[in-house]
């Protein structure tokens, strides 16, 4: 129902503001002008205010002698319509452009880290929700709420044990050989625990008897077939191969991503990051592109990073075939694989640092001295980057 107020004619409304066609409105406004009914009356009967009866009976008069001089009311609205496709067509030119524009920064914004995410996020911002402002950067509004738990010094031991077992006694041990292991090591701890500590490092068997991804596969992502079974594999830039690998540093981890030229054993590019996301593999790919040109192939694992719509198109877009290892066959990447063993053992396990700067410092000192003057067995102990510059020249 609607009330109004005895002086003001003001009214009161308890239902939602209607919209109506300009039929109704001129059926309306001429009822009024039949002057057999009070603006009041017709108000009451059509539910609508008095306020908007009187509005539409003055546009409609200042527009009613449009009807007796068709050529310039034809003339009138060509200008106006000619004025407003001008406008349109301006408008959308800008919302062309915006739309570009924010298409690339949701690209980008999705492919931020999840601490990055979180931090883009303001609570109570008016206008856009929180549950939207998660949904356009790709946040899982749970992780708002999450306060991750420091790692212990007992944990970070543990992890930095299960490493050393991986990389030097088996890369075949799931959690439960591994928790085996731990106890014959004199370490007190659950199964369930090693499993944990197993899947935040990233580590998992290379033929686990039982399907468990720490590299997470996202199942919606298309997987790539194999391509280096049986391929001879002679010269540089034919086959690159990515993978990240986690490292214990004081007080917590953080996960080591590299890229390897197949051919010649050379590390081509590299970061370190506090999380595995799609754009810690995307940025060395980027490097290693701008460095290097870019390869036949590409061969990495099934995890989401690699898997992700950013990394395949980013390969797709500079006409690199896209290879992926096989179900839980960390060996179908061996050539990274033994990198990360050999700068484990000649400079992770032998060493401390005290913080991520020191350890980007020391990791980027071993990787040139890898490169440039490490002889390597695989290669008739040749150096690395000798080797690539060396395939280069046999390419042209």
């Amino acid at each position: 129902m609607v009330e109004f107020s005895k002086d003001l004619g003001e009214e009161k409304m308890s239902r939602k503001r209607k919209s109506y066609s300009a039929e109704f409105k001129t059926r309306v406004v001429l009822e009024l002008l039949g002057g057999e009914e009070t603006v009041a009356q017709i108000a009451s009967k059509y539910e609508i205010t008095p306020k908007s009866l009187i509005d539409w009976k003055k546009q409609f008069l200042e527009n009613a002698s449009l009807v007796f001089d068709v050529g310039s009311a034809t003339k009138a609205y060509k200008d106006e319509i000619e004025e407003l496709k001008t406008e349109n067509d301006a408008l959308a030119k800008k919302l062309g452009k915006t739309t570009i524009e924010r298409d690339w920064a949701v690209g980008k914004l999705k492919s931020l880290g999840l601490s990055n995410k979180k931090d883009l996020v303001t609570p109570k911002l008016k206008n856009l929700s929180t549950a939207r402002q998660c949904e356009i950067i790709d946040l899982n509004r749970s992780t708002l709420y999450y306060e991750p738990k420091p790692i212990s010094d007992n944990d970070l031991k543990i992890m930095k044990r299960i490493d050393e077992i991986y990389t030097d006694i088996s890369s075949t041990y799931g959690y439960r050989f591994m928790h085996r292991q731990l106890l014959e090591d004199g370490f007190s701890i659950g199964v369930n625990k090693v499993n944990k500590l197993m899947n935040t490092m990233g580590i998992q068997a290379i033929f686990p008897k039982k399907k468990r991804h720490t590299s997470i596969k996202n199942y919606k992502h298309k997987i790539y077939p194999y391509l280096l079974r049986e391929l001879e594999i002679n010269r540089a830039n034919q086959v690159w191969s990515g993978d990240i690998t986690y490292i214990p540093i004081k007080g917590g981890f953080v996960y080591l991503c590299a890229i390897i030229d197949w051919h010649s054993k050379t590390i081509l590019s590299w970061k370190i990051s506090t999380t595995m996301d799609t754009s810690l593999v995307t940025d060395v790919l980027k490097e290693a592109i701008e460095k290097y040109d870019i390869p036949v192939i590409f061969n990495s694992d099934q995890g989401s990073q690699y898997t992700s719509h950013e990394h395949t198109e980013l390969l797709k877009k500079h006409n690199i075939q896209i290879s992926m290892n096989g179900k839980g066959r960390s060996i179908d990447n061996i050539a990274i694989e033994r990198f990360f063993r050999t700068l484990k053992y000649d400079e992770i396990y032998i060493n401390e640092y005290s913080s991520i700067s020191d350890l980007r410092f020391k990791v980027s000192r071993y990787i040139n001295f890898y490169n440039h003057n490490r002889f390597h067995s695989a290669l008739n102990y040749q150096k690395p980057m000798n080797v690539y510059l060396e395939g280069l020249k046999n390419v042209a």
